[in-house]
């Protein structure tokens, strides 16, 4: 799915509260006895996974680099001793 098809309300959202409307999508799904219903909340969660797996990349990044910079301080100061 493309960002353009998202939602722009769940960017707004923290991980925690994406991850709790996806979990209370899939206790709606396991619950639903109405095809229709059941397809429309399906797609609803894809979205939301999709959401959070981009939130969840975007966060990796940061913490991979703020890692990698703070090596890298280290070592300098190693370095500069």
């Amino acid at each position: 799915m493309k960002d353009k098809n998202l939602p722009l309300d769940n960017n707004t959202h923290s991980l925690e509260e994406l991850t709790k409307e996806a979990n209370n999508i899939i206790e709606s799904l396991e619950s639903e006895k109405d095809l229709q219903n059941s397809i429309n909340n399906y797609q609803e969660l894809l979205r939301l996974n999709n959401i959070i797996e981009k939130k969840f990349q975007k966060k990796s990044k940061k913490i991979s680099e703020e890692t990698k910079q703070k090596i890298n301080d280290i070592t300098s100061k190693k370095n500069a001793k």
